[in-house]
């Protein structure tokens, strides 16, 4: 993952956290209203034709729509309440299991699909004006649990692990029905795990979405969809920086550059720029040159992170986990 693009974001990242830290009543807000555009959002991407406004009077007000089908009002209700459980129960790829994905399946399709609710297909499917091949119903629980050990074991950026769940769920498309609204779920638990607000996909961006996808599905680049992704994520640490009336810090002069932060921890320039990109440190803002400004903070931070490499012998994840 460009290391630019993932500096900016790990530093919107810590802007959000501080503020919603400060600030409860309005995380509690944004909780909610993130709750309504992602049940809209990922829903219409999938041909639901409930509007925004729609969606959050089912959520909130438990209104039936006139004019809308049951299903419709169902898959609001039924994903909503996935996304609480993605919401109170973050966990990051090693901690998922496809026992996890299977019931965050069936929560999607309970009451409108319950044969085929958390349990892999058994026939052959194919994706509606795409070139995609997809799997043998036959490989669909050997991908599966490769797909699982695959999480298990990459030290990959936790942007890039979400992304790429998304895209070999959707790729091996274990299920009848819900792949994508179960994919984009677990994107977000991914992401909320190292401290993201939820991302949503905007149904304005559905074309380009699949077309990135379908690219990379029919061994095309794939770079355009982790860009895409990626800038999913920004788009949505945009938004809340927009609702949130966050302020720059009051003494931007204390902030270190990345060398002065070096310097004073006795460490070298690529060894703090590494720990960034690895989202052990956090970056306050940029100078007017475009350097990476520190809180004066991370001076014991990075002390500690040495100590933990140097005297526990712990790996980077390991390393994020204790600093969490």
């Amino acid at each position: 993952m460009n290391q630019k693009i993932l500096v900016r974001l790990h530093a919107k990242k810590q802007q959000v956290q501080d503020y919603l830290c400060q600030h409860p009543d309005f995380a509690q807000n944004l909780h909610e209203r993130l709750k309504v555009e992602l049940t809209y959002t990922s829903n219409a991407i999938e041909g639901n034709t409930l509007s925004r406004q729609e969606t959050a009077l089912v959520l909130e007000k438990g209104i039936a729509v006139p004019g809308k089908q049951l299903r419709e009002l169902t898959e609001a209700t039924n994903h909503a309440q996935a996304l609480e459980r993605v919401l109170t129960h973050p966990q990051n790829h090693r901690q998922i299991t496809e026992a996890d994905i299977l019931h965050l399946h069936q929560q999607i399709l309970k009451g409108i699909d319950d044969k085929n609710t958390g349990v892999y297909r058994r026939d052959p499917v194919r994706i509606l004006g795409s070139k995609t091949i997809l799997p043998n119903a036959l490989k669909v629980p050997q991908l599966m649990s490769e797909l699982i050990l695959r999480l298990q074991q990459t030290d990959q950026a936790p942007e890039r692990v979400a992304a790429e769940l998304h895209y070999r769920l959707v790729t091996i498309h274990p299920f009848i029905d819900g792949n994508g609204r179960t994919a984009r779920l677990l994107f977000n638990r991914v992401l909320l795990s190292a401290g993201y607000p939820v991302t949503v996909i905007a149904p304005e961006d559905r074309l380009a979405y699949l077309k990135v996808l379908e690219e990379a599905q029919t061994g095309g680049n794939s770079e355009p969809y982790y860009l895409f992704m990626r800038k999913a994520i920004e788009k949505s640490l945009d938004l809340c920086l927009k609702q949130a009336p966050i302020t720059a810090p009051s003494k931007p002069e204390k902030r270190l550059q990345i060398g002065a932060l070096a310097k004073q921890c006795g460490e070298t320039v690529s060894a703090i720029r590494f720990r960034t990109q690895e989202g052990l440190l956090p970056v306050e803002g940029y100078s007017p040159g475009g350097y990476a400004l520190y809180h004066p903070d991370c001076i014991e931070k990075v002390k500690k992170i040495r100590s933990l490499q140097t005297h526990e012998r712990l790996t980077i994840n390991e390393i994020r986990e204790r600093l969490q």
